[in-house]
């Protein structure tokens, strides 16, 4: 390279050389003095002077421009790595193989080039995440809620980047599930209009425009999830109200159906009303289930029960009423019933009872009825056993008195049979009476009330008995001392006066055989098995049966007296006693 270089700076010399022979010629030709030639000389010299420092000065301000262009070029590839967080490209240390500063420079250019170019995309890069960043923060953060960050130009590393991306994924997860909370809120809004009967386009329109259109992005910001809060507990709360209104209708609704043995076809037409009477909020779900239409529909419902329970209310009360009655009848109690429910027909009538009330008084009264008969129902069993064999013991005892028991007949034999059964009924009955008594006792002991019988004291009442029961027994000895002393009597007269037949004695004698047919037999079926033995004695004299027939007249009337008192006893208990007679007694 050196010898190019020289050949360059001899080929001027070489020319000046020629030029300045030729202007040698020139000069001698004119004939120009040595001083003249010399200060032409000095002034061409300085000439060339100037232009080669001229070109010299050029061509140093040209090599400082192509070093200041390769160190800015440097300085700014320098600065782009920097900004772009890579580590910077060095250059100097090729210099020795560099040669000029032009080759340098045309290194540094495609360099600096790229780096620009690749600058420029991260930029755009930085620009475009910022960009979707600011779009997601304006759909879901309201105005100056969400701060976005700025394009710094001085740092767009990939550190930087992948912060912004991290920004960028963080706020469209946050999209997401506000997304997807509005979704949730509006479903949620949707069956609460559902079952409210609402327009849901309307409402979520009124919340914010963009929900009520069916394509198209929807509003998820803050101030719309807010709304949508408040809308959906402002639907709840009519949900709730309407609930209690519901439910309180279909309480009273099953009420009057219960009062008024509504029939269960009718019932079903409100089926869905009576099913959600204990349902809770989550559980109503039908549309329209609690519009306001439907809820008129059964208020109107209710009204006409209501109505309908007006008009039949004495209809119910009256009905309860027998029904308490029947109770009580059939457990032999005497129902207490107060005076708004004695008097409660016309009460209902007049307006000064309350329906409801008289119907749940005799609602408690038969349930407090079931409950006691429940608890009586053992000893009124017996006791329904006592008083059949009652019965059988007062019609047996007008068998007996019948004269014409024994004859045959048709139906006699089944006569003969129930007579049989009854002797044998009748047998049972102190056993019966001390267990009854026994039963009684145990009862009252444990419950600390009186058990009663139609409102008597069945204790008193079989106290009663049993002592009417031994009267009776009394009475039956003095009826057979009675007819022994007749006997002997009739055996006296005819001894004294003869067998001379006379109307009495002839009727008495056509008596005797049934008398004595139904003698110890008979008594001892009749009064409780008991047989009688006495023998008629023959040995008395006259005198002495004469004292003894006034003596035997006047025991005659006092068993009168004790048959009064024997029949007072069973009223007393209860039970009605046949009237004995004179003619009964003997055939006793």
């Amino acid at each position: 390279m050196a010898k190019p270089q020289k050949d360059l700076l001899i080929q001027p010399n070489t020319t000046c050389e020629c030029l300045l022979n030729e202007l040698q010629i020139i000069w001698n030709e004119v004939g120009e003095s040595e001083t003249e030639k010399g200060r032409m000389l000095y002034e061409l010299e300085e000439e060339c002077v100037e232009v080669y420092r001229r070109k010299v000065d050029k061509a140093n301000r040209s090599r400082a421009q192509l070093r200041q262009e390769i160190a800015d070029s440097e300085a700014e590839l320098a600065c782009i790595c920097s900004t772009m967080g890579e580590r910077p490209v060095h250059f100097r240390q090729f210099d020795k193989e560099a040669g000029s500063l032009k080759e340098e420079l045309s290194r540094v250019h495609p360099e600096l080039d790229e780096m620009r170019k690749r600058k420029f995309e991260r930029r755009n890069q930085f620009i475009e995440v910022q960009e979707q960043i600011q779009s997601i923060s304006d759909e879901i953060y309201s105005t100056g809620e969400y701060i976005t960050a700025i394009v710094v130009e001085n740092d767009l590393s990939l550190r930087k980047l992948e912060e912004l991306h991290r920004e960028l994924l963080a706020l469209q997860k946050e999209k997401s599930e506000r997304l997807k909370k509005v979704q949730e809120q509006m479903y949620t809004l949707n069956s609460l209009c559902s079952v409210l009967g609402l327009d849901f386009k309307q409402t979520v329109s009124g919340v914010h425009p963009s929900l009520g259109i069916s394509e198209g992005p929807r509003s998820a910001n803050s101030e719309t999830i807010n709304q949508l809060a408040i809308a959906i507990q402002e639907l709840r709360k009519v949900k709730l109200q309407r609930m209690q209104r519901l439910q309180d209708l279909a309480s009273t609704m099953l009420e009057l159906w219960n009062l008024m043995d509504t029939p269960i076809e009718e019932q079903q037409m409100f089926q869905n009303v009576t099913c959600n009477i204990a349902a809770s909020e989550h559980e109503v779900t039908e549309p329209n289930s609690l519009s306001e239409n439907f809820i008129n529909y059964v208020e109107a419902e209710v009204s006409r029960l209501e109505e309908l329970k007006s008009s039949k209310m004495k209809e119910l009360v009256l009905k309860k009423r027998a029904e308490l009655e029947e109770i009580c009848q059939k457990t032999h109690l005497i129902p207490k019933l107060d005076s708004a429910v004695e008097y409660a027909v016309e009460a209902i009538e007049s307006g000064c009872v309350d329906p409801a009330c008289v119907l749940e008084q005799l609602e408690l009264q038969i349930a407090s009825a079931k409950e006691e008969a429940f608890v009586r129902k053992e000893i009124i069993e017996k006791v329904e056993k006592w008083l059949a064999a009652l019965d059988e013991e007062s019609w047996l005892e007008e068998y007996n008195m019948d004269e014409n028991r024994y004859n045959a007949g048709r139906g006699s034999h089944l006569t003969l049979k129930r007579a049989e059964k009854a002797r044998g009924l009748v047998c049972k009955l102190p056993a019966m009476v001390e267990a009854l008594t026994s039963k009684t006792a145990s009862w009252e002991k444990d419950k600390g009330i009186e058990f009663t019988y139609d409102g008597t004291c069945l204790l008193s009442m079989l106290e009663n008995y049993s002592l009417s029961r031994q009267e009776k027994e009394q009475e039956r000895r003095k009826q057979r001392e009675l007819k022994k002393l007749q006997g002997q009597i009739i055996v006296e007269k005819e001894v004294l006066y003869g067998s001379k037949p006379s109307p009495s004695k002839a009727q008495s004698a056509k008596k005797t055989p049934r008398i004595s047919t139904g003698s110890p037999a008979s008594r001892r079926i009749s009064f409780g098995c008991q047989t009688s033995k006495s023998e008629l004695k023959y040995s008395q004299s006259f005198s002495k049966r004469k004292t003894d027939k006034a003596h035997r007249l006047n025991n005659l009337d006092d068993d009168a007296s004790c048959l009064s008192s024997a029949r007072r006893g069973l009223d007393i208990a209860g039970f009605p006693m046949k009237k004995f007679s004179t003619g009964a007694l003997k055939c006793s």
